[in-house]
Parts: structure tokens; C-alpha cells; sequence
């Protein structure tokens, strides 16, 4: 069905009116809406409310529009470069193993779901699947390497597996539905995460205190911003930006002429345009935070990389249509259930080692989104912490063949 708006230009003023009348009615003094915004996060309406524009209003298409890509590839890098100019790198590393524990137990919980998953549902269920033993769990390694790694992971498992266009397209409606369901309820959880945070008798000491160092060097610099400042802003951001794309022009095609060999040993995401995009974004900001450049944090630098953070929320809610899910419910099936058990095993071993929920929601986002919304649940906690979530969907890349690869072979083992 043909959206109300197709025109980019209409939506976008459409997704940022959205945004702004959020932010005013999450400010508000008056009772009904202080009471609403305890219980619902302002950044999980930022998310979902989009998602209903597509699907009930039908009033704007995530497939048609090119938001996404643009608020992904430009809007992205630039809010990456922003928010880590202030971000206090040795403070990060005091976090301790416990973010690393968690963010390998996503991966182990996406491995061991799948199978498990696939195992329920074609014994119990067999009736809501209209395709193949063998053709599915060929599809469903697909869905892995994205929950593991990202894009390039996922379409690597499609050539190695030999997935067909038509099922692959499935399997993309499975992806991208059950991981935006599972990424809001992460958002709700940063609503109340000290009440999860008591339940998991978690120290989350080490993360408060890195967002007061960062808080407190923000108002030890603060000042009023002018033209001339903001120029140097939209310079850092949007300039890094373009040396990230242009570093990322130049580095994927010298990778893909060693194809064979990094197809041998899984690493398919070194040839990926979108990974070096992230890489160098972000390591140009963390370069920036040791120089004088961080200063500009006193303007707002993080102010204007949390607004591109809200705008590509916006334009990934978007993309969630729920009415897709009806002609995919065998594979939603799986889906759905193999999320349970990443979430559940994430769970078991948060409340085992005492993981902070903040380890757990950005170890579990890491995996299952990406770079893409790894720092959107991060920085859901505070700004400050966007460039945890990066750092660890960066490692998700790195893993996330070896990973789709061995929960492949574990499905083909149960079917």
C-alpha cells in the first residue's frame, strides 16, 4: 500500500515535529504527564511512535523512504564523533571485565538460541512452517550473523549458505521485527534500571561515576554557544564524518582484493563500507578527546550528537512493520522464541556475576543491533556512555561470522 507521504522531505519534518513534541510533553509540569513519562521512556516513544506512523496510519513507508540510510551513514558517524570528544577513555577501561562478560554472553545466548528455537518450534508447531528443515536453517543462519555481528555477517551467511532471494527476504522481516521488539524493551528497562539494578544486586558504581567525570568536566567548560562555535561543531562532526567516508572509499576496495582470503577466515566484515565507516568515526572522536577539540563540549557538542541519535531512532522505528508479522508467523515463531533465550541466558548471567543492567542492555545491543543502536541504548542511560555501546558492536563485527557460522551448524544438526 502506497504511504500518505512519500516525499523525505515531508517525513523528516513529520519524524522531527514527533521528536520535538515529545521532548516539550516529557518536560512538562503538568501531573498526567509527569506520571505518564515515570513509566514510559521518552526515547522508546521516539522509537515506537514512528513505527505506528508505518503501520497502523500507513501515513510513511520504511522501505520507500531513505532516512534511514541517510541519518545511518551521515547522521551516525557525526553523533559517534560528538559524543566521544568528552569521553574519558581511561574511565571507560575501569568499568572493568564486566561489560566484555556480558557482551560474550549475548553472543553465546544468540548461538544457543537458535537451535534451541528452531528445535521447538518445527516439534511443537510444525504447521506455522511453510518451508523446508533444510532451507530453513539455511535462512535462519542469516539471522544470526546480523544478531551477531551486523549487516556484512549477515550477508556473508547468505553466500556461504546459498540462501535464496525470496527466503532471505523472510528472514529480513524476521531480523529486523524481533530485534526492534527486543530493543524496546531495552529502552523500557533504562526507564527503571535501578530497580532492576537492586534485583540484580548490582555495583554500578564504576558507571555512575564515569557519568559525573563526564558531567562534571561538561559544566567545568560551559559556555554560551555562538555562530562561530557551532560552525566548529558541524566542522568536527560532519568533517569527520567525510574522512570516515572517504577512509572507508579507500580501505573496502583494497580489502576486497584479498576476497578469498578473508572469506577463509571469516572476515567478511573488513570488506564492509558500513564497518569502517563506525571504526574510523569513532576512532577519530576518541582522538579528539585527547586534544583540545573536547572543549567543545562546553557549547554542546554532545547536545547536537544526542539530536542526530534521536533522528536516526526515529527513522529505525520506522522501519518496524507489524503487520509483516502475520504472513511470517512460523518464522516469527522462532524468532521470538530464540530472543527469549538470549534475553533469559543474558539475564542468568547478569544476576550471577552482579552485571549492572546498563552491561546488559548495551552487551545484548552490541549483538543483536549493532553500531547502528548499540550507542542508542547507551546513551538512553546517559550521553556520556554512547561510546561504550560502540566500542562493543565494533567487537560484534569482529565476531560475528565465527559466531553465525557455528549457531548454522547447530541448527543444520537439529533439523
Amino acid at each position: 500500500m502506497q504511504p500518505l507521504f512519500t516525499n523525505d522531505a515531508v517525513v523528516l519534518g513529520l519524524l522531527t515535529t514527533v521528536l520535538a513534541l515529545i521532548m516539550w510533553t516529557s518536560r512538562s509540569d503538568l501531573p498526567f504527564w509527569k506520571r505518564f513519562y515515570t513509566y514510559i521512556p521518552a526515547l522508546l516513544l521516539c522509537y515506537f511512535i514512528p513505527a505506528l506512523l508505518n503501520w497502523p496510519l500507513g501515513w510513511v513507508s520504511g522501505e520507500e523512504s531513505q532516512l534511514y540510510f541517510v541519518a545511518s551513514r551521515y547522521l551516525l558517524p557525526a553523533s559517534l564523533i560528538l559524543l566521544c570528544l568528552s569521553i574519558d577513555f581511561k574511565a571507560i577501561l575501569n568499568l572493568g571485565p564486566k561489560a566484555l562478560i556480558m557482551f560474550l554472553t549475548g553472543t553465546l545466548g544468540v548461538i544457543l538460541g537458535g537451535p534451541v528455537a528452531l528445535l521447538v518450534v518445527t516439534n511443537f508447531f510444525p504447521e506455522l512452517l511453510n518451508v523446508p528443515p533444510q532451507e530453513l536453517w539455511r535462512g535462519l543462519s542469516t539471522v544470526a550473523g546480523s544478531w551477531i555481528g551486523g549487516g556484512a555477517n549477515q550477508t556473508a551467511m547468505k553466500e556461504v549458505f546459498e540462501v535464496g532471494d525470496n527466503l532471505f527476504g523472510s528472514m529480513l522481516v524476521v531480523d529486523i521485527i524481533v530485534a526492534n521488539i527486543w530493543m524496546g524493551f531495552l529502552l523500557y528497562g533504562t526507564n527503571i534500571n535501578k530497580k532492576i539494578d537492586k534485583w540484580l544486586r548490582a555495583d554500578s558504581s564504576a558507571i555512575e561515576d564515569l557519568k559525573k567525570r563526564v558531567e562534571d568536566y561538561r559544566s567545568s567548560i560551559a559556555e554560551m554557544p555562538t555562530t562561530y562555535s557551532l560552525f566548529l561543531i558541524a566542522a568536527v562532526g560532519f568533517g569527520g564524518t567525510g574522512l570516515a567516508h572517504l577512509g572507508a572509499d579507500l580501505i573496502t576496495p583494497a580489502m576486497k582484493v584479498h576476497e578469498t582470503g578473508l572469506k577463509s577466515i571469516g572476515m567478511h566484515s573488513l570488506m564492509s563500507d558500513f564497518f569502517w565507516l563506525v571504526v574510523i568515526a569513532t576512532t577519530f572522536g576518541l582522538v579528539l578527546s585527547f586534544t583540545k577539540a573536547r572543549k567543545l563540549e562546553g557549547v554542546g557538542a554532545s547536545q547536537w550528537g544526542s539530536l542526530f541519535i534521536y533522528v536516526l531512532v526515529a527513522t529505525i522505528g520506522m522501519k518496524m512493520n507489524l503487520r509483516e508479522v502475520f504472513g511470517h508467523l512460523g518464522l516469527f515463531a522462532i524468532g521470538l522464541i530464540w530472543m527469549l533465550i538470549h534475553a533469559g541466558i543474558m539475564i542468568l548471567v547478569a544476576k550471577w556475576i552482579k552485571a549492572p543492567f546498563f552491561f546488559l542492555a548495551v552487551g545484548s545491543q552490541a549483538n543483536i543491533g549493532g553500531a547502528a543502536s548499540a550507542p542508542v541504548v547507551a546513551s538512553a542511560f546517559s550521553p556520556s556512555l554512547a561510546p561504550v555501546g560502540v566500542l562493543l558492536a565494533v567487537l560484534g563485527y569482529a565476531l560475528g561470522t565465527y559466531g553465525a557460522l557455528i549457531c548454522a551448524w547447530l541448527m543444520q544438526a537439529v533439523v
